[in-house]
């Protein structure tokens, strides 16, 4: 069953129609929303808008839940450029639902209105309100998706050299963490990627960095941040994508570090393949899923006990 629902996913993404002429920023935008809109909240959440440090934010509240559950903070994809917490809601409550806690989706601003640093910033802004909020870090997992998971990376970095108090796990599906694009899966895989394109990077890049060193390491941490002291992190991505590099040299990075790190790579799947869970598409993406939630729940299990 597997397999079909694979090729059937393949086939729907060779020929799914694509605007012509190119859209602007503006209805690319718009465009990538409505795509991740798609993604099915699970049963019963329910979702309020808010901010978090001044930071814009989608909050994701499970039917039953105690005040002391843990919380999943998520940045949404987009390569800087695109996206937005509505759209990284679906996976965030995904995510939280699956290890037993609420989750945020966080709307950093995007380039290239607001260049690098500021997706960093935002991100750092919103951890750190959360902390100021009461809850504990150990009660914390960070997570992101492509562009986000870089950027959750990006963030746990900045967050230690801040001195801050680092949450206890973190989860990154197809991440970005490369922003050099030196990966030899960017062109070997490029005919194989049905979803994502070396130009959409280059071009996300280039107005998100502007001038900035892209080998910098909260930019492109997975190839130039100390990753020292960063808690237990799962990466999972598909064989099918340009991004594969990425997330073993990510894995390869933190495991130098002696970062604990767990490289889920899920044969012939696309890029962010997670965001067909719910849908009756992909029973691999709704195995992932779980397999991430499990990782959260057993990374804060000692922190949940002591507060049960």
């Amino acid at each position: 069953m597997t397999q079909t629902q694979i090729e059937a996913l393949q086939h729907m993404l060779r020929n799914r129609p694509l605007p012509d002429p190119a859209p602007g920023l503006a209805e690319q935008r718009r465009l990538f929303d409505a795509m991740r809109a798609a993604t099915p909240l699970p049963d019963g959440t329910t979702t309020v808008d808010g901010r978090l440090g001044g930071v814009p934010v989608v909050f994701a509240q499970p039917p039953v839940v105690s005040p002391s559950a843990l919380v999943v903070l998520f940045f949404h994809g987009g390569a800087y450029v695109l996206g937005s917490a509505a759209a990284g809601v679906s996976l965030a409550a995904g995510l939280a639902a699956r290890a037993g806690g609420r989750g945020i989706s966080v709307g950093y601003r995007l380039a290239p209105e607001h260049p690098f640093p500021a997706a960093v910033q935002d991100a750092l802004a919103a951890y750190r309100a959360l902390l100021d909020d009461g809850v504990p870090p150990s009660r914390i997992a960070v997570a992101g998706d492509s562009a986000g998971g870089g950027l959750a990376v990006a963030a746990l970095v900045a967050a230690r050299d801040a001195g801050l108090p680092l949450p206890s796990a973190a989860v990154v599906f197809s991440p970005w963490s490369d922003l050099t694009l030196s990966g030899a899966s960017v062109t070997a895989r490029a005919d194989d990627d049905l979803v994502l394109t070396a130009d959409v990077l280059r071009h996300g890049a280039a107005d998100y960095l502007r001038s900035a060193d892209p080998r910098s390491a909260l930019a492109s941490p997975g190839l130039a941040a100390d990753l020292g002291g960063l808690p237990p992190l799962l990466i999972q991505v598909g064989s099918h994508e340009i991004l594969l590099d990425d997330a073993i040299r990510l894995a390869a990075r933190a495991a130098a570090f002696d970062v604990p790190v767990d490289l889920q790579i899920r044969p012939g799947l696309p890029h962010v393949f997670q965001r067909f869970t719910g849908t009756g598409q992909l029973d691999e993406a709704d195995a992932a899923m779980d397999a991430a939630g499990d990782f959260v729940r057993r990374a804060l299990a000692p922190a949940l006990a002591a507060t049960a």
